[in-house]
């Protein structure tokens, strides 16, 4: 598929691996060759598993791309809102392998999958846009009203993260396992999910999440208009 994107197909499982030797940051290759996987899986899976590398989830979108000028931060943020609706209400069940750190789009990704399995550990997760000073976009918050209890919800606003525990209450993650038993921990959960019927998870997930998707989408030319980058 990718350098930095690996697919293998485990049974009725496509198990897609982000890497990219560094922070695990999305840039637009990134998320080509993530959307590339999503592609092959829709043919001949029946569930994913989207992991990250040892100790990184996604540290983000691109730095340098997000402080390079607005319309380059834009069109890197717009192709990413692309990529988590897409897992939002994607056809098959999507069960994140959380393997470390998850801010910013990285958190946003957890949140727009289905499952999503922690890593135990020293690790950061959240929406953390407003302490680096960015306004949150539209989609983001909305992405977040829809997974987080209103009691965490706020948090947002104010850039906070959380370790992996604290992240089930704050509904980033649905269980947290020693590192050393994530990968397998996800795996079991991915094929016991594959399992189920495709049309019927289709139908319920598009009833449940395509209109919200739609506003988000409907939306996404004007909130990426009124979105700044980091510090501006």
């Amino acid at each position: 598929m990718s350098e930095i994107v690996d697919y293998r197909l485990d049974g009725s499982v496509a198990a897609v691996t982000f890497d990219d030797g560094k922070a695990n940051a999305y840039s637009h290759e990134a998320l080509d060759a993530i959307a590339a996987s999503l592609d092959r899986a829709e043919q001949e899976a029946t569930t994913v598993l989207l992991a990250g590398r040892p100790g990184r989830f996604s540290a983000g979108f691109d730095l340098s791309v997000m402080t390079s000028g607005d319309e380059p931060m834009r069109a890197l943020v717009s192709h990413g809102a692309e990529l988590m609706l897409r897992l939002f209400t994607f056809p098959m069940p999507v069960v994140a392998a959380c393997t470390g750190h998850a801010l910013a789009a990285g958190a946003l990704v957890l949140l727009s999958c289905d499952v999503r399995i922690g890593a135990d550990g020293p690790f950061k997760l959240g929406l953390n846009e407003v302490a680096i000073g960015m306004g949150l976009p539209h989609f983001a918050v909305e992405l977040a009203r829809y997974r987080m209890p209103p009691s965490s919800f706020d948090t947002v606003l104010l850039g906070r993260t959380f370790e992996p525990q604290a992240a089930v209450a704050a509904g980033l993650l649905d269980i947290v396992v020693p590192a050393d038993e994530l990968l397998a921990a996800a795996t079991a959960h991915a094929q016991e999910l594959s399992q189920l019927s495709t049309g019927a998870v289709a139908h319920s997930k598009r009833l449940a999440r395509q209109p919200l998707a739609d506003e988000i989408r409907g939306r996404l030319a004007a909130d990426m208009a009124a979105t700044s980058g980091p510090g501006a």
